[in-house]
């Protein structure tokens, strides 16, 4: 069982009494997940939507030939999984643990029967998807308007968050994937950027020296 205020404090579920909080808490599941743990797979019929707690978990598209492209990263208090709910479809990416996560399984099974009975409800899962069409139109964009170089530098900033000194919590390969190019691309950028001034690097610890630099570059 999970603490019902948790779930409050996740948006989609802010508005939900508090009965219908605690029926959905009993049924859910608090899950500890280690460094490459797969919670679903690419076409796995579905019947949990989630929320991360804690740690990274990446949306995961492979090409025939077994290429990576991590076409989400869902972090703290981020919900995924959501989709089937509402088309019936099975899983359309692999879900794996980058690092140490916590998250929550929820089922689909009662957030129907809410729906269904408290049909209001859905409001806040239309500003979930469209917040989500925003944010692939914003990964367009990248893939149209910047290059290898720009992308890179830009997820570098994603990962750093506000800190100029900080660890890559995934391999030189599932920043590729992140970035959407070759391992050796992303690596080939990343040099540039040393050779710069604009970063400095320790194995998989970063510093950004220039963060302007970066954040121009990024544009």
């Amino acid at each position: 069982m999970v603490d019902s205020q948790l779930l409050r404090s996740i948006e989609l579920f802010a508005d939900f009494q508090d009965e219908t909080l605690e029926t959905l808490a009993k049924e859910s599941e608090s899950l500890q997940l280690k460094r490459g743990d797969v919670l679903f797979g690419e076409n796995d019929e579905p019947d949990h939507l989630y929320v991360t707690l804690s740690g990274r978990i990446a949306m995961v598209n492979r090409s025939i030939d077994g290429r990576e492209s991590v076409v989400a990263l869902m972090e703290d208090g981020d919900l995924f999984g959501e989709m089937p709910l509402f088309d019936g479809q099975n899983r359309s990416t692999d879900a794996r643990a980058l690092e140490p996560s916590e998250a929550i399984a929820i089922p689909y099974a009662p957030l129907r029967k809410i729906y269904e009975e408290d049909p209001g409800q859905l409001w806040r899962v239309v500003a979930l998807l469209a917040n989500r069409l925003r944010a692939m139109d914003g990964v367009l964009a990248d893939s149209v308007f910047l290059d290898v170089t720009g992308r890179t530098a830009k997820r570098l900033l994603e990962i750093a968050g506000d800190q100029d000194d900080f660890a890559l919590p995934v391999t030189q390969e599932e920043l590729a994937g992140m970035v959407g190019a070759s391992r050796e691309r992303v690596n080939k950028a990343i040099a540039s950027f040393v050779r710069l001034g604009w970063l400095e690097q320790r194995d998989r610890r970063y510093q950004i020296l220039k963060r302007d630099q970066m954040e121009l570059r990024a544009r």
